[in-house]
């Protein structure tokens, strides 16, 4: 036996007491001494499968606090990063990684990517790292993560820019990851309901009849025939359970809490020379461009946090649920990984 693995020694345990009892069935020992052979087994069984679960987690499952970063502590973090995970359109059967768009990304984005597990994969789900980081309790305004120029003269510049028409044109829907649960948008509907989607698309299009499609209908800012609006902005509001008001919070320093709902609202801005969003005038790509036309699009977000102390951290999935009617299976995803595993 190997001392630096005690399970081997509790599996050749349990092995020996079973292979035992197997035995004894066909030895002349009497009815009682089988019986409690037996139950030693089971007992032992029990003993094993609780002793390897203790070394057992879910991610996702434990909650995660947070606090400033000038009072860090073990037991509590500073850093919120922000995960993408794949885009995906009703429109389409077909998803695309994140890093299929000409968005921000990181350098280092594969080495830093979670493992997905079996049913993430199965379903589609390709989580990756964000150049999004925040920070808690500490409010941005108008962050700039990056800006991308195009030249409608190089091919390259031209491929990537349709590419991004496209995802709008098809209504393909960012999803973003905050502390293991979605960022949602949520907006009225009809009957003064409010539903709130775990995604919101890359931005909009009004037809060349000047008719608005799909998020252009929110704002008669989005007129211009035959335009792409692309949605570059997003306001971020970070709701928290304040560690003061449970019993939680009693090893944890003021001001921490754990996340209990992040939403957003995406908008498109067309910023200035110095990449502030000082415009209200919204960031349109014409159908049609030539190849002397240049195109920058920048992007840019704001986030600032609010604590709510009627809502725990284990029901804080209640309002997306209650929300969403169905959930899109991504069959494409599941016919390839069924065609990869055969």
């Amino acid at each position: 036996q190997n001392p630096k693995h005690p399970h081997q020694e509790v599996n050749s345990a349990r092995v020996a007491i079973c292979t035992n009892c197997m035995l004894s069935t066909t030895s002349p020992l009497s009815f009682m001494m089988y019986s409690a052979c037996v139950e030693r087994c089971i007992v032992l069984c029990v003993i094993f499968c609780t002793y390897i679960t203790n070394a057992f987690y879910l991610p996702g499952l434990a909650p995660v606090n947070y606090c400033p970063p000038e009072k860090l502590q073990e037991n509590c973090k500073a850093s919120i990063p922000m995960y993408v995970n794949r885009l995906n359109s009703i429109e389409s059967v077909i998803p695309y990684e994140y890093h299929s768009f000409d968005f921000c990304v990181k350098p280092d984005e594969k080495a830093q990517s979670p493992v997905e597990n079996l049913g993430q994969v199965v379903f589609g789900e390709r989580i990756r790292p964000s150049p999004y980081n925040f920070t808690f309790l500490k409010e941005e305004t108008c962050t700039k993560v990056c800006t991308r120029n195009y030249d409608m003269s190089k091919k390259e510049d031209k491929g990537r820019l349709d590419f991004i028409k496209k995802g709008v044109n098809l209504n393909y829907q960012h999803h973003w990851i905050i502390d293991n649960m979605p960022i949602t948008w949520c907006y009225d509907v009809e009957g003064d309901m409010k539903y709130c989607s775990p995604g919101f698309p890359i931005g909009c299009l009004v037809r060349q009849n000047g008719q608005p499609k799909d998020a252009c209908v929110t704002s008669p800012a989005f007129q211009t025939p035959n335009t792409n609006y692309i949605f570059n902005h997003v306001d971020i509001v970070i709701e928290y359970h304040s560690a003061t008001a449970a019993d939680w919070g009693a090893n944890l320093p003021e001001e921490s809490g754990r996340l209990i709902s992040a939403k957003l609202t995406p908008k498109s801005i067309k910023h200035d020379k110095d990449g502030k969003c000082n415009t209200n005038q919204p960031l349109g790509i014409p159908g049609k461009l030539g190849e002397k036309d240049m195109l920058s699009i920048t992007y840019t977000y704001s986030i600032r946090f609010q604590p709510n102390n009627n809502v725990k951290w284990s029901s804080r999935w209640d309002y997306i649920l209650e929300s969403m009617p169905h959930t899109n299976i991504q069959w494409f995803s599941i016919m390839n990984s069924l065609v990869i595993v055969l």
